[in-house]
């Protein structure tokens, strides 16, 4: 019988108020890998209020003491990159390497805000009245909840987490239900930390525990990573509360553009790496790679061939490319998508979406398997299979003839705006893109993964409305108080107004 597990709330381990449980899988054999209470909003509501009785006594502590918590569990991250990066792998299917470069990201995150509490916070700026000190201080927000995909169960929670603990808001932390095992971890490292009672809560569950956060009148900050359709729900939800704030980060339809002065070495490494790393599931992976006419006959048979001899494999084979997808209507889904593009009368040169029984690892019968799908596509067409979001390994190849703009206005065609890369060895292409793609993460010669946590992460149009994870969090999660002070009798402003208060003769 699988292991039992419980939400985490005021500092204990609690069933909560429903009786319903369910259980995490591994996407790669059907293997039942733990047993889980299912939340319930009666639940979401303890744990707010826990956090909100807790929030006044955190938020006084200084920084510098509440980084010491995070600390403790960034040390215990990086003693755990083995054993919790095999966990990963087992729940999320993701292969070995990227599940130990998951917890990697989330030591590498929680090393960042904690070392940030000794860095200087705000702004000291100059007053236009000499007698004046004018700065910027930031003030925790309350209660954030932290709603988190599975395709990161470990990193993506601390993007969220760790700046808003440091800053000093407490937590109501919903993970995603497909891979509660790594939250349970997660949760189990702030235990061991030793955080004050109700700091940091979690409840597991599915929509309805989600939705009990996003609708609390006690929860001040919202942050989602998550699909486009979810992430829109919450920010028009939070939007109705003047006084609550949300930052989504929701997904891409991400490009590669490779210019005729490019590398094809780095291209076709780089566009292989965007598109079947996750087996596709990343809100940054590449579903376009736009390739300029002089080099696109190259490049299409170099990447076919790659795409062809990807190994599709068990997530923990140290030579496994790409996992399994991650349940089965995720499967089913991305199948869909396979079919789609051939109704819309593209070219398929690669299509591994009925993987034969010796390309599928031993016990693997019950896992969601898909290979590579790539096609060639008219940019110029309005298709649906080059629009929406897969979310897995489907890529159309985009032929194009000109110069850079060109490349740009077809990488920019889309209503996502998250991630994309540049191919070039010429420097004025590479600012071209530069300047004139539209999304928020961009890369020049490198795949569109690999974000770095010192740096924003996040998209435009309909990939986010703010910085939910990595060091812009920080502006979801604290409000900025302008601060003037006067060191004079008298005041002056610096509109011209001015009063003099002296009294009496001197």
């Amino acid at each position: 019988m699988a292991e039992r597990h419980r939400q985490y709330i005021d500092g204990e381990w609690v069933s909560g108020e429903g009786s319903e449980t369910f259980t995490s899988e591994s996407p790669a054999t059907g293997e039942t890998l733990g047993e889980f209470h299912r939340g319930t909003p009666a639940d979401v509501e303890r744990a707010v209020d826990a956090a909100s009785a807790a929030y006044e006594e955190w938020r006084e502590r200084s920084r510098i003491d509440r980084a010491e918590y995070l600390w403790d569990v960034y040390h215990a991250l990086k003693e755990s990159v083995d054993d919790l990066g095999a966990t990963v792998s087992r729940e999320c299917g993701k292969e070995i390497s990227e599940g130990r470069a998951d917890v990697v990201e989330a030591a590498h995150m929680v090393e960042w805000a904690a070392g940030d509490a000794r860095h200087p916070s705000g702004d000291v700026v100059p007053s236009e009245i000499p007698s004046k000190d004018a700065y910027m201080r930031r003030k925790p927000r309350g209660v954030t909840g932290c709603i988190t995909p599975w395709n990161f169960p470990v990193a993506i929670p601390y993007w969220h987490m760790a700046v808003a603990l440091v800053e000093g808001n407490t937590v109501v932390f919903k993970p995603a239900e497909q891979t509660p095992l790594c939250a349970n971890v997660v949760a189990e490292l702030f235990d061991e930390a030793g955080l004050p009672d109700g700091v940091f809560n979690m409840v597991q569950g599915f929509g309805d525990a989600g939705e009990a956060i996003v609708d609390s009148d006690d929860v001040d900050t919202v942050l989602f990573t998550g699909s486009a359709e979810v992430g829109h729900n919450i920010a028009t939800a939070v939007a109705e509360d003047p006084g609550k704030r949300a930052a989504c980060e929701m997904g891409g339809k991400n490009g590669i553009v490779v210019t005729e002065k490019a590398d094809l070495d780095v291209a076709v490494h780089s566009a292989v790496m965007s598109s079947f790393k996750t087996t596709g599931q990343r809100c940054v992976s590449s579903e376009r790679i736009i390739v300029h006419a002089d080099v696109y006959d190259e490049f299409r048979e170099r990447f076919v061939a790659a795409a062809e001899r990807v190994a599709v494999g068990d997530p923990l084979d140290e030579d496994t490319f790409m996992g399994p997808l991650i349940e089965a209507d995720h499967r089913d889904k991305v199948a869909k998508y396979n079919d789609l593009a051939r109704e819309e009368g593209v070219d398929v040169l690669v299509d591994r979406t009925d993987l034969g029984d010796d390309e599928i690892p031993e016990g693997g019968d019950a896992g969601h398997w898909i290979g590579p799908f790539v096609y060639e596509a008219d940019p110029d067409a309005a298709l649906r299979c080059t629009r929406e979001e897969v979310f897995g390994p489907h890529v159309a190849l985009m032929e194009y003839d000109g110069d850079i703009e060109r490349a740009v206005e077809i990488h920019n065609d889309t209503d996502y705006g998250l991630a994309g890369a540049v191919i070039s060895e010429d420097y004025r292409q590479i600012n071209y893109y530069r300047d004139h793609a539209e999304i928020g993460l961009a890369y020049a010669n490198l795949p569109c993964i690999g974000a770095e946590v010192q740096l924003p992460f996040g998209g435009v149009k309909k990939s986010g409305n703010g910085y939910p994870s990595a060091r812009e969090v920080i502006e979801a999660v604290t409000d900025r108080t302008a601060w003037t002070l006067n060191n004079s009798k008298d005041i002056e402003m610096a509109q011209g107004l001015s009063a003099d208060l002296s009294t009496g003769d001197d």
